[in-house]
């Protein structure tokens, strides 16, 4: 009878040493990820446009977070922004706002695109805005049915990329500056191969 209390004593040892050893070879817990470093993972989450000035801008106010079609649903906004804008802004106000809106544009393609891990990111859409809004500047005083069509053809350009399109499309790849200007020119392409045909369809038919 004697001998019990060593036999508890050695079990409660063995125990203490089993759970030591396990608890060595279980994994680290692993940190919660920052937004931005989620987000390089996959389609960001809404809070990460509000990290930084330039991912809001990049994201298009949210457009680019949409799961069909981004770059539809930034060309979209752009397109209710603009309308907005034309209610307060003269054609040449437009004008000095499109100029500025091409090196913030690319500013904010560069800081967002670092921080999503690089390349050419679905959801910046600040190069359908801006490329776009140089469509519709440029077919000022066009109407609606007029600047629908402008919005299907300049769509089709930039997900179909013709010649030209895909030549500035695969051309700048890249990250840092290059990336960025990467990321707005292929969409500029589009913007010029549109107003291209757009002035051949006024012409015959005007």
């Amino acid at each position: 009878m004697d001998d019990a209390p060593d036999d508890v004593t050695d079990v409660q040892a063995r125990r203490e040493v089993r759970e030591v050893h396990e608890a060595r070879q279980a994994p680290a817990p692993q940190p919660v990820p920052a937004p931005a470093a989620a987000a390089a993972r996959g389609r960001p989450m809404p809070v990460f446009m509000f990290t930084h000035v330039a991912h809001l801008i990049a994201l298009g106010c949210g457009a680019g977070l949409s799961r069909v079609a981004p770059g539809t649903m930034g060309t979209l906004w752009a397109w209710l922004a603009w309308w907005a804008l034309g209610l307060w802004l003269s054609p040449a106000a437009l004008g000095w706002l499109l100029l500025a809106a091409l090196p913030v544009g690319w500013w904010a393609s560069r800081v967002t695109a670092r921080a999503l891990g690089g390349g050419d990111p679905g959801c910046i859409v600040i190069d359908e805005i801006v490329a776009f809004w140089l469509v519709l500047w440029l077919l000022l005083p066009a109407g609606l049915w007029t600047q629908f069509v402008a919005f299907a053809l300049f769509r089709l350009f930039d997900a179909w990329k013709p010649g030209p399109v895909r030549w500035a499309d695969q051309a700048f790849h890249g990250d840092g500056w290059r990336g960025a200007f990467g990321i707005m020119i292929d969409d500029l392409v589009a913007a010029a191969l549109t107003l291209l045909v757009m002035a051949l369809w006024l012409r015959v038919w005007a």
